[in-house]
């Protein structure tokens, strides 16, 4: 399971996943980015970066301001339908989980 850490308020770094097995194609696939606070509602749910279409394939999202106001705990996924219409979300098993730290009180931009 992939753990992705990002200080409160930071729109950097990217968050990169490779999607396994090395056979996955994005080619003429639309990819988008869902995340969630941990078992709650979802609070992003946006198209993805392609970086690679495949050997691997790897996909990103990039922070825009407000997606890391509020520290805590999330869990997030990568959801992928293919130019045929079917649908698979990376990871298979469980979520990457995303944790947005606090910063140091008043010195926050």
């Amino acid at each position: 399971m992939l753990k992705f850490t990002i200080k409160r308020g930071d729109t950097s770094p990217a968050l990169r996943f490779a999607l396994l097995p090395d056979s996955v194609s994005l080619a003429g696939a639309a990819v988008r980015f869902q995340m969630r606070s941990r078992g709650g509602d979802t609070l992003i749910d946006r198209p993805a970066e392609i970086v690679s279409v495949f050997q691997p394939a790897v996909v990103a999202h990039r922070w825009l301001a407000g997606d890391t106001d509020e520290a805590g705990r999330y869990e997030a996924e990568f959801r992928v339908t293919n130019g045929d219409g079917t649908i698979e979300t990376f990871p298979n098993l469980g979520f990457i989980e995303v944790f947005v730290t606090e910063d140091v009180p008043g010195l926050s931009g």
